[in-house]
């Protein structure tokens, strides 16, 4: 089956091209893909049967590939056929089960999962002879990996985990100023009467806890059990995380080395025929990384798939100082991207969404 896209296609592309992708050989899975493994903008991508422990983290380069790379920089071998568990501040290299044979104007960019980011597993995609991570170039052929290094929790793995996710655009997708500003007019993207689209459409932390009960976020808890990535609501939300409670002056010192789960101020909404990117605000304030998974599905936040808009939930570390965040802070901006054509199922339809219409949210991983 042949796969082909018009000489001005624009966009995104949607579930079914992506499976149409799949079949036309763009896309090779060892295995066939998994139920939801195909997202309405995005491909979930599978861990193989081995990781390697590494040395460091590092990018192969031009003319080098991933494999001898870790020939050179792994200390161990470890079998994830039966499940194991990856320890915290170590690196593993891990190849996946689908590898690309793009064509010439196919780009793809990987993120964390929503789930992954929010577990501070920090994560990212390599392929051969790539000067950048999570960034695949057009026409690449050859297999995917993933960077994995646990930051808080130990985690529990096996093959076909999904950690990671891929996107595949072709084009300039992104919307210009006149175009997000017209698109906000239509359907109010943003809650905010002020809503400052300079850029992408702004998002600030709350930090008031009047949208939960008095609580503003979470600080993860150190020294825990083990967190098996595949077990959804098996694990009390007090034995992982302590909750924070809203201060008077609606301020947060984020101490140096914690890691946080924080919500924005704003409610936003993706439409059906676009997608989004949480980036951050200005590179230069380096103090605190926000959100580690950046996706935002076409309908996410939706009132036509479930939602009446959702709150983004912020992924928060501080870096080598403590640093203060006051509420209504911008930490990030929301950059949207056209489609090229609406996904047959949207985010929160038919393949179980699990922040759909969410406010402060911890991951699918703990009991509500």
């Amino acid at each position: 089956m042949t796969f082909a896209l018009a000489p001005d296609a624009n966009g995104i592309l949607p579930d079914r091209m992506i499976a149409a992708m799949a079949d036309a050989g763009l896309i090779l899975p060892a295995y066939p893909f998994v139920e939801s493994q195909i997202q309405p903008a995005s491909l979930d991508l599978r861990l193989g049967d081995i990781a390697y422990r590494v040395r460091a983290s590092f990018l192969p380069g031009p003319g080098a590939t991933v494999a001898e790379r870790i020939d050179e920089l792994k200390l161990h071998e470890i079998d994830l056929s039966d499940g194991a568990v990856l320890e915290t501040n170590c690196v593993y290299i891990v190849p996946l089960l689908e590898s690309l044979a793009l064509p010439p104007k196919i780009v793809a960019a990987a993120n964390p999962k929503s789930s992954t980011g929010r577990l501070d597993v920090f994560t990212r995609v390599i392929a051969d002879g790539t000067r950048r991570f999570d960034m695949i170039g057009a026409g690449y052929h050859g297999p995917l990996y993933a960077e994995i290094s646990p930051k808080t929790f130990p985690v529990l793995l096996r093959e076909g985990s999904r950690l990671s996710q891929v996107r595949f655009r072709t084009g300039d997708a992104i919307l210009n100023a006149d175009e997000l500003d017209a698109l906000h007019d239509l359907e109010r993207l943003v809650d905010a009467d002020d809503a400052d689209l300079n850029n992408g459409v702004a998002l600030s932390v709350d930090l008031s806890g009047q949208n939960a009960g008095g609580f503003v976020g979470y600080r993860a808890k150190r020294h825990t059990g083990v967190i098996d990535i595949d077990r959804r609501g098996g694990y009390a939300v007090g034995e992982f995380w302590e909750a924070i409670s809203a201060r008077p002056d609606g301020s947060l010192i984020l101490d140096p080395g914690e890691f946080y789960i924080l919500a924005s101020k704003e409610a936003v909404q993706v439409p059906p025929d676009y997608a989004a990117e949480m980036v951050p605000f200005d590179p230069l304030v380096g103090e605190f990384r926000v959100h580690y998974a950046g996706f935002f599905d076409p309908g996410f936040g939706y009132a036509g798939a479930g939602g009446q808009g959702s709150r983004a939930v912020l992924e928060v570390r501080s870096r080598e100082v403590p640093f203060i965040l006051e509420h209504g802070q911008i930490v990030g901006r929301l950059v949207y991207e056209k489609m090229l054509a609406r996904p047959d199922a949207l985010y929160g339809q038919r393949i179980g969404s699990n922040y759909q219409a969410q406010g402060l949210k911890l991951s699918k991983h703990f009991r509500a």
